[in-house]
């Protein structure tokens, strides 16, 4: 019985997995959300390429056959062939799941150890600057690549604009985050930041050490030119985002209190299927992946023609 119970159970996730449709592989995002291979860029210099970096289940390891799925790419899929200034925008959408940090940690996201060595955030940001240096033999201008991405592809977008500024035009970050569910776990809409980030780094203070020093070397440049967008209600981030204020040249967004853009109700759609936003799962975390955030394409458009002036 219990046999036949994982066979079902497998068959379902299966199935839901492939309505979502999940995308194993790097390539430009096309208007109807799928992926292709290949980095062929037309007109290279009338060109606007947005890499898009995804976020990671684990916090250190290697994931095989890990990368994005299509409800995660809707709106990136939106803002495809828009125009500003007379050049179109092509989005990137870059794998980068399949190595592993210097100490590769099993343990998921708050180990106690403090960290030695780059840590896998760190070799992603080395990814995307290969990639951009690729970009920029093809012909693309420098300042108008755009480095984004949503969670941990969030904060990865900020390290790399605190660290490279003079690399790309401009970050786009969407709720970044890399420690799990911090704001709901250690209860900070309850006891505030300071003592829930008090009691996290009590009981993890690897991974709270190396949170703030990730954080700290962000706020070091005198100008990180991102754009930034958070969520109250982020199961990971959402009260503990506040930081972002003190970083010079950060703009921040903070969407909505609730699950409305614009007073519309928020929906994530896979290929066949669609769900409301709500705090059942991991809150406003998910908030970009709705339709109702393309409210926000002409915010995105107006950034990034600012900065490839």
């Amino acid at each position: 019985m219990k046999k036949l119970f994982l066979i079902v159970l497998f068959f379902i996730i299966s199935t839901y997995a492939y309505a979502n449709g999940k995308i194993l592989k790097s390539g430009f995002i096309t208007k109807t959300a799928s992926v292709e291979e290949g980095m062929k860029v037309n007109d290279p210099k009338n060109k606007i390429i947005i890499i898009y970096n995804h976020g990671q289940n684990r916090n250190d390891k290697a994931i095989k056959k890990e990368c994005i799925w299509i409800n995660q790419i809707m709106n990136q899929a939106s803002l495809v062939d828009e125009e500003i200034n007379g050049k179109k925008i092509m989005v990137y959408n870059f794998c980068s799941n399949d190595f592993a940090g210097d100490m590769s940690l099993e343990k998921g996201w708050n180990f106690k150890t403090t960290y030695e060595g780059k840590h896998k955030l760190d070799k992603r940001i080395e990814k995307n600057l290969e990639l951009v240096e690729k970009f920029v033999e093809i012909g693309v201008p420098r300042k108008q690549i755009i480095i984004s991405g949503h969670s941990c592809g969030g904060l990865l977008t900020l390290m790399l604009l605190a660290a490279h500024p003079d690399k790309v035009g401009g970050g786009i970050s969407y709720m970044q985050a890399c420690f799990g569910k911090l704001s709901s776990k250690y209860k900070v809409k309850k006891v505030g930041p300071v003592e829930a980030i008090a009691k996290y780094t009590k009981k993890r203070p690897g991974g709270a050490e190396l949170r703030q020093r990730q954080i700290d070397n962000i706020k070091k440049l005198n100008k990180v030119p991102v754009l930034a967008f958070t969520h109250p209600k982020d199961k990971y981030e959402g009260l503990l985002s506040d930081w972002l204020e003190e970083v010079p040249g950060v703009k921040r967004i903070i969407i909505s209190e609730d699950f409305k853009i614009n007073g519309k109700t928020c929906v994530m759609k896979g290929k066949d299927w669609e769900e409301k936003l709500s705090e059942r799962k991991s809150g406003g975390h998910e908030m970009n992946m709705g339709i109702c955030f393309q409210y926000y394409n002409p915010t995105i458009k107006d950034y990034i023609a600012s900065r490839i002036k």
